[in-house]
């Protein structure tokens, strides 16, 4: 059997959410709370009590303590199964195929099982959405976790550095819409990963995945020049390219120069093209640094070559986005004819709508 853990605080409606995706799953789900004042007692009470529910539902209560990877690993140990399934409140399980999961744990499961997960974002007062892949999947006499906050899986016996060849992709999608909310939510939020994202930083000395996770918020707060500073001191690691932490960091580094007025800067992502540049995200990034520095015809290059790849982690980088950036600058120097070229590739993208409209009258 599968077990799926959770951990939650104020977020009874999230938690509602995630539960009802889980319905017609017969597998356990162990729910520890860290300290609800809403409802969530409540709901966990209706779903104790439903009886179409599928799964067997067993809960319990956890002291925080500034502590992620504790809350984590306490409700990992209540779990029936060793193998388990850790999930956020604030996800919701979109696939899972159980069956072929239950084979492929038969006979033990020494791999981390990578999900993938639909981030829901906002990107130019329209909703976005970026995919990644991350690690939720494990056998917990191998694997536990460690970190106050943005807690990675280390080995239960040491064993040095998770190599990328120990992760497995699973048939498992899920959404997730924890970036949300309104700017003083997102930024109270990146306040409280901020502080203790620090405090690991005191207490273990530089990491680079610290030092990553930390650029993230101060990225999510609109502190671009503190976001850019922290990922350029991890960057400064020797680090394995193709992690999607690092990746991520990488093109997240590129648009924090780009948000803070340092498009010059951001030339020198040239530089690493070659170990980057295989991806419709950085091929996109590349666009929007030429564009940036008045690079004209350099930038619609690469938004056509970020058109040409087969997948993208951002929603639209290789489709709308890309024509999008490409429209705009063919517009803004004169070639009309171009511009709603490019502009009608982007579907119904609603700012290209409104550009079509606009040089259609």
């Amino acid at each position: 059997m599968l077990s799926i853990c959770i951990i939650t605080k104020n977020e009874g409606e999230k938690l509602n959410r995630c539960l009802r995706a889980l319905g017609n799953f017969e597998t356990e789900v162990v729910v520890v709370d860290t300290g609800s004042s809403d409802n969530t007692f409540e709901i966990l009470r209706d779903w104790e009590r439903n009886s179409k529910k599928k799964f067997k539902l067993k809960k319990d209560t956890f002291m925080w303590r500034d502590d992620f990877a504790a809350a984590k690993n306490y409700a990992v140990s209540l779990a029936q199964s060793d193998i388990v399934f850790v999930l956020d409140s604030d996800e919701v399980v979109e696939n899972m195929d159980l069956a072929a999961l239950e084979k492929l744990f038969l006979n033990g499961f020494e791999k981390i099982g990578r999900v993938v997960r639909r981030n829901q974002i906002e990107q130019n007062g329209q909703i976005n959405y970026q995919r990644e892949y991350i690690a939720r999947v494990f056998d917990r006499t191998r694997y536990q976790y460690s970190g106050r906050i943005h807690e990675q899986l280390i080995p239960v016996r040491g064993g040095g550095e998770l190599t990328p060849d120990l992760y497995v992709s699973l048939p498992i999608s899920i959404w997730h819409d924890g970036y949300m909310g309104t700017p003083e939510q997102r930024k109270e939020k990146a306040k409280r990963n901020i502080a203790l994202l620090k405090r690991e930083l005191a207490e273990e000395g530089e990491d680079p995945y610290v030092l990553y996770q930390l650029g993230k918020s101060y990225y999510m707060q609109g502190a671009y020049r503190e976001a850019a500073e922290y990922f350029s001191r991890g960057l400064t690691f020797d680090l394995n390219p193709s992690l999607e932490y690092v990746i991520d960091m990488v093109e997240t580094y590129g648009y924090a120069l780009l948000n803070a007025g340092r498009a010059g800067e951001a030339l020198m992502f040239e530089n690493i093209y070659d170990v980057f540049g295989n991806t419709a995200d950085f091929r996109l990034l590349m666009g929007l640094i030429y564009m940036n520095n008045e690079m004209f015809e350099e930038a619609v290059a690469e938004f056509q070559r970020a058109a040409q790849c087969e997948n993208a982690r951002m929603q639209g980088a290789n489709s709308f986005l890309a024509f999008y950036n490409a429209g705009v600058i063919r517009e803004c120097l004169g070639d009309k004819a171009q511009a709603i070229r490019f502009y009608k590739k982007c579907g119904d993208y609603a700012l290209a709508r409104e550009r079509l409209a606009s040089l259609e009258e």
